[in-house]
């Protein structure tokens, strides 16, 4: 696999500028930053800068996909299986509250050099200020992420992590009925 840095330079497919659900609001044919696409998948939630960066890392989202699912298997993550890099629904996709917890527990400790970012609160693109979705960043000290989600199937969903003197905990929160309660269920798990 071919090395790619922070400030590598990506030029923007048509495929990533139309993916489907929230954006970071990248365009076509233009040049974006390795890093600001992180911060838009991470903080933003961008579809579209998640496409960009599947396309960079395998080529097309479909390979991308496949090495999705082979990091998964890796992980032991039985019980998850990927057909997209956006999260969208799709029959095929599907994971656990325990399958995601795993996940976040290695992303926390294999990737401690981009973990910070899971923790800021907003985000700056395109002339556009767009705030993390995570609302315990704002009310909890101690949670430092990790990701929002929501479709229709899935409901609203929070995978949170809180830093508590040497302790870290992981709540994963699925099928919420709004922003709030999944904000609210994640406190009172790290809480417990």
């Amino acid at each position: 696999a071919k090395a790619i840095t922070p400030s590598q330079m990506v030029q923007v497919s048509q495929r990533a500028w139309k993916a489907e659900g929230s954006r970071m609001f990248i365009e076509p044919r233009k040049s974006v930053s390795v890093d600001e696409l992180l911060h838009g998948v991470i903080i933003q939630s961008g579809n579209d800068a998640s496409v960009a960066v599947a396309e960079l890392v395998s080529g097309t989202e479909e390979t991308f996909v496949e090495r999705m699912n082979a990091e998964a298997s890796r992980l032991k993550l039985t019980s998850t299986h990927f057909t997209n890099a956006t999260g969208l629904s799709h029959p095929q996709h599907y994971s656990t509250a325990a399958d995601m917890a795993r996940l976040a527990a290695a992303l926390i400790r294999d990737y401690p050099d981009f973990y910070p970012i899971y923790s800021q609160k907003e985000f700056r693109y395109n002339n556009i200020t767009q705030s993390n979705r995570n609302r315990l960043l704002w009310t909890d000290p101690y949670v430092d992420g990790v990701k929002t989600g929501h479709t229709d199937a899935a409901g609203w969903c929070l995978i949170a992590s809180a830093k508590r003197g040497d302790r870290r905990l992981v709540s994963v929160v699925l099928g919420a009925a709004s922003d709030s309660s999944r904000a609210a269920e994640s406190q009172k798990l790290l809480n417990w």
